[in-house]
């Protein structure tokens, strides 16, 4: 039975369920961490290697650890905020960009190929767009927990890790309200050039940022996501939490997929810890997020697409720190002495 269909109908309900997520499996991750000193390296010497095999057993419930079933998930959303011309390309490329995702034109389709991951897209409700938050709420509190269900659902057990992404234009200003939102400073900390923004344009993206996040007076990170997120951002959120029911680790991606996933950690401490970011977006306000949300990404390859390719990008580190944790020799198996 998919997680949302029995216990999510409110924002409260979502409240209630971030209060009773579960932490780490403890013995799989004290059976990665009793195996890795054995293993024919000097202690350390895998560095961020050896912490990420330690991370997917801890999540995944299990040592040892598996990167076998790799699933990309991609959600697409339209942003009513677009009418106020905050993005170089109009709303009708979210859902020309879905069609090049599912002919499998996009650069996305390309690294989840290349590295073995499948690929799910779901388009939103493209053609009914969220409101323009900067005259009231983008959505509705049951338009928000519609959205945050969906996303849920679409969550399968088994998955060893789940990557999440992101197509919307407009969803960069989407973004940059709700880090304001959430951790103040000036609207211009988190506002970035999203399509190709600049001069004028960008000088009024920033201001409807600042505009809209007075406008709104939120409780907490799931007030924010109703008032200025989007139904992808949404979507986001309620995949998170699924697979951290269904110890299944994530994998986000760059500015607007760690802003969606940033709305749990503002309203409960620890509710990513069964994530880590991909990649540094180019992004402006990403690198500040990832300060806010104690994220340090696996790599920094000055990349700002969204649609999950930084964060399918660093499966590839998995594998690595998977492949390296369950089948280097231990000092004993290759006959190596260890350090005296």
């Amino acid at each position: 039975m998919p997680v949302s269909s029995f216990s999510v109908q409110s924002l409260n309900d979502v409240r209630a369920l971030l209060k009773s997520l579960p932490g780490p499996n403890q013995g799989a991750l004290a059976r990665a961490i009793k195996r890795e000193p054995q293993l024919t390296k000097p202690p350390g010497s895998l560095g961020r290697l050896e912490e990420l095999s330690h991370w997917l057993a801890a999540w995944q419930g299990r040592h040892p650890p598996q990167i076998i079933n790799a699933r990309t998930q991609v959600f697409a959303g339209n942003h009513g905020v677009t009418c106020k011309g905050v993005s170089a390309y109009p709303s009708a490329v979210t859902e020309q960009m879905v069609g090049n995702f599912q002919a499998g034109g996009a650069a996305i389709n390309q690294v989840c190929q290349t590295f073995n991951i499948t690929l799910k897209v779901d388009a939103m409700e493209l053609n009914n767009p969220t409101a323009d938050f900067t005259e009231g709420p983008a959505m509705s509190e049951p338009e928000t927990i519609k959205s945050i269900c969906h996303g849920m659902d679409q969550v399968e057990e088994g998955l060893d890790i789940l990557c999440l992404g992101e197509m919307g234009i407009g969803n960069t200003t989407s973004a940059a309200a709700i880090c304001h939102a959430l951790y103040g400073g000036n609207a211009a900390d988190w506002t970035g050039p999203g399509t190709g923004v600049e001069g004028e344009a960008m000088s009024a993206k920033t201001y409807l940022v600042a505009e809209a996040v007075k406008t709104h007076n939120c409780n907490d990170g799931l007030d924010v996501l109703m008032c200025l997120g989007g139904r992808e951002l949404a979507a986001i959120v309620g995949a998170v939490i699924a697979a951290r029911l269904k110890a299944v680790p994530v994998m986000l991606d760059g500015y607007v997929c760690s802003a969606a996933a940033s709305v749990l950690e503002a309203t409960i401490p620890g509710a990513l810890d069964h994530c880590k970011v991909g990649h540094a977006s180019s992004e402006p306000g990403h690198r500040l997020l990832l300060e806010r949300i104690n994220q340090n990404p696996l790599i920094d390859f000055e990349m700002r697409l969204g649609e999950a390719s930084g964060a399918a990008l660093a499966v590839s580190l998995l594998k690595a720190a998977v492949a390296c944790h369950n089948g280097m020799a231990t000092f004993a198996e290759a006959g190596v002495s260890d350090k005296a």
